[in-house]
């Protein structure tokens, strides 16, 4: 596979659609966004204690579509901090819907590209978990170098992972997978936690969503990834 070398801001992983914004949801991007929503700031990395109130094991999950997972997570682990990032606003708007819902006082929503929040907003070493859940596939070959995950975007994600931090990730295209495999493994600073260094079995935590059951209807299988973040705190300082 030939995967895209280049800096991982050179070449955007989503388009923006222009997706039915419903009156609920439009009202709780306005209303809500004070409560729960985070404005992109290129000057400084976030302080996560002084945003959640308290210190506590933090997840970011990356594209996380209508919400259905994360928001699942932060209701079931109400002593860890969650951090969603979506640029798509129906699903900013029905997440924001859902944590009003909930109650949930440990979810954060950032709706900006991920790379640009990973590189500006996100320090080294800060997530203790990173999620990337059925990401946009980009079936077509000439549109491969749109994938989100490639080994320069997997070097960034990992440097803001600590040490023992974990990266799970899920597809519902095995080429993608395969892709996913291939690209996670030629990051050094990552071990692939599969007993047979593919794939594992899929995890209790993880809320089955829209786009899963979807692809399972199309008679698609569903591949998990699982990796960890290995000790080597000498190579964050040139990702800073």
């Amino acid at each position: 596979m030939n995967h895209d070398t280049e800096s991982p801001r050179g070449i955007r992983s989503f388009v923006i659609r222009a997706g039915r914004v419903t009156d609920a949801q439009r009202r709780a991007l306005d209303e809500l966004w004070p409560a729960y929503g985070v404005d992109f700031d290129d000057g400084r990395f976030l302080d996560l204690d002084a945003l959640f109130g308290r210190r506590a094991p933090r997840t970011l999950e990356i594209g996380f579509g209508n919400g259905d997972n994360l928001a699942a997570l932060a209701a079931a682990r109400p002593a860890e901090d969650f951090i969603g990032v979506e640029v798509h606003r129906p699903g900013v708007g029905r997440l924001l819907l859902r944590a009003r819902e909930a109650r949930l006082a440990n979810l954060r929503v950032i709706a900006h590209d991920a790379v640009e929040v990973l590189q500006r907003m996100i320090a080294p070493g800060v997530l203790d978990a990173a999620l990337i859940l059925f990401p946009d596939p980009w079936h077509k070959k000439r549109h491969h170098k749109r994938r989100l995950v490639q080994p320069p975007f997997v070097e960034l994600l990992a440097s803001r992972l600590r040490p023992g931090g974990t990266l799970a990730l899920a597809t519902d295209w095995t080429p993608y997978a395969e892709w996913m495999l291939e690209a996670l493994a030629a990051v050094p600073r990552l071990e692939n936690l599969a007993h047979d260094g593919r794939f594992v079995t899929r995890p209790a935590w993880r809320v089955p969503t829209r786009f899963e059951r979807r692809g399972e209807r199309l008679g698609h299988d569903v591949h998990d990834l699982a990796f960890r973040r290995r000790a080597d705190p000498g190579t964050d300082a040139a990702l800073r």
